[in-house]
């Protein structure tokens, strides 16, 4: 039997999620589906105990037992009865969500390192993307700069229209990768049903920000080179 998760996905034999009739393959070997459940079993894929047994040379012994307690409150009066029981003194006795919490990035060795470390590469390449689009944007509009110059305009207003404009542009660009995020999951959920794609409003936020205030620092010195030009130089560029 498979749950309606794994029934969703894609069977490589008829381009089509499983239905039931269809083969399924565990550990090399061909099983028939006779049944789809609802998800939350504890497993996507479900076969008897003694057929698994035969297939890894384990019949009769089992590797792991799954209690569901009727209260989560009860979680620890029931390890402690089980640890109790006579041969069950010594067996390693767990919560599902304290095995989750030993699945996270932080008790992967050297994953969060990883992790700073693309993150510190894609702000230095967007804060050189944004310096050098700027750059050029403020070349491009040396004769405007001029002008506002010459009109009056103070090296705050400048530097304040050339910030101002990349702010936008940043705002924008955070909103289409946000969108873009989102529709990569729905396109993930869609191919890979059985995959996770978590994205969690911490992990956002904090990408907004880096995004945002690598924008703005990209622009600083363009602005503050289109704030010190001279009205006169910037009026005769070709």
């Amino acid at each position: 039997m498979i749950d309606n998760v794994f029934a969703s996905s894609k069977n490589p034999a008829t381009g089509r999620p499983y239905v039931v009739g269809d083969t399924v393959k565990i550990l090399s070997h061909p099983f028939r589906v006779s049944g789809i459940v609802e998800a939350g079993k504890g497993g996507r894929k479900l076969i008897p105990l003694d057929t698994i047994g035969q297939l890894v040379d384990a019949e009769g012994k089992a590797s792991l037992f799954y209690i569901k307690c009727d209260d989560p409150a009860n979680d620890d009066r029931v390890m402690d009865e089980i640890r109790s029981t006579r041969g069950f003194e010594n067996n390693t006795l767990t919560t599902v969500d304290s095995w989750l919490d030993q699945m996270t990035p932080n008790k992967i060795p050297g994953f969060n390192l990883a992790l700073e470390v693309v993150i510190g590469i894609a702000v230095i390449v967007g804060f050189l993307v944004v310096f050098q689009s700027m750059y050029t944007a403020v070349l491009e509009r040396t004769r405007e700069i001029g002008i506002l110059k010459s009109m009056g305009a103070a090296k705050t207003t400048i530097v304040s229209v050339v910030l101002r404009e990349c702010a936008v542009l940043a705002a924008a660009g955070v909103v289409v990768g946000i969108a873009g995020t989102y529709a990569v999951r729905i396109i993930m959920a869609h191919f890979f049903p059985t995959m996770d794609f978590e994205i969690s409003g911490l992990w956002l936020g904090l990408g907004a920000v880096i995004a945002f205030m690598g924008s703005i620092c990209g622009a600083l010195y363009p602005a503050w080179m289109a704030a010190r030009k001279d009205p006169i130089d910037a009026l005769a560029y070709e």
